[in-house]
């Protein structure tokens, strides 16, 4: 009886604290999702109550999310005006592009070496997902495939260093990366460019597979480079946004 008091009387105790954790892990997945999918755009001043009546929480669980979205480099928090999402400069998207290129190119390498049957099993898997997303006009539907396959790549390389390089710096350009996909040519070209990925793998030609994710970075990056000036338009608040 008295074991079974003191497991009740632990439970009562973690189970707000889990419940605080799952809440708070919801709640700034969500904003990134907003942020990825544009939602909440590059400038904009972010409205709390606003945000608040959205996902059903109170101001404390949305301030938390906020401040490790800061930590990330995707909101900025300024004392006197409030939160905004982070808007990066020309300078910074081609650097941080740059960088990404030579990442998950090192990445391609050490995965050919290393991944197994059954991981490129599931990359194929996902290529088809992405390609049946395309054919429906589903861009959240295929970035989300396209983006699962770079981090299966990613996790391949058994390498944890450059995993978390690769999650800090790709949580940067994650919205970059999925507008970039906004037109019909662009998603024919990464749909091929991830058919020649697969076939590296399967070939376990880390050189081939190096050579084709950096390129695909670098083209990411024109391809952001080119939307970047209708991205440069005044920026509104979620608050004109919606009167």
């Amino acid at each position: 009886m008295q074991n079974t008091s003191v497991v009740e009387s632990l439970q009562s105790r973690l189970m707000p604290r889990l419940e605080r954790q799952r809440l708070h892990d919801t709640v700034v997945e969500h904003l990134r999702s907003f942020i990825t999918e544009g939602v909440l755009t590059p400038g904009q001043k972010l409205n709390e109550r606003e945000l608040c009546d959205t996902l059903g929480i109170s101001r404390t669980p949305l301030r938390e999310a906020l401040k490790v979205l800061a930590m990330e480099g995707l909101i900025e928090i300024n004392p006197n005006r409030g939160a905004s999402v982070a808007r990066l400069s020309d300078q910074e998207i081609r650097e941080t592009f740059e960088l990404m290129s030579g990442i998950e190119a090192f990445a391609g390498e050490l995965a050919c070496e290393r991944i197994t049957d059954q991981e490129i099993e599931q990359i194929k898997a996902l290529h088809y997902a992405m390609e049946a997303s395309k054919r429906q006009h589903d861009l959240p539907g295929y970035y989300h495939s396209n983006r699962a396959i770079h981090d299966l790549i990613n996790l391949a390389a058994r390498n944890s260093a450059l995993r978390q390089v690769y999650l800090s710096l790709n949580r940067r350009i994650h919205a970059l990366r999925f507008r970039s996909n906004q037109q019909a040519p662009k998603w024919e070209r990464a749909l091929h460019d991830h058919e020649d990925m697969i076939q590296a793998l399967e070939a376990r030609d880390g050189k081939w597979l190096s050579d084709i994710l950096r390129r695909h970075l670098l083209e990411k990056c024109d391809a952001v480079m080119q939307m970047a000036p209708a991205e440069s338009g005044p920026v509104e608040s979620h608050e004109e946004q919606q009167g």
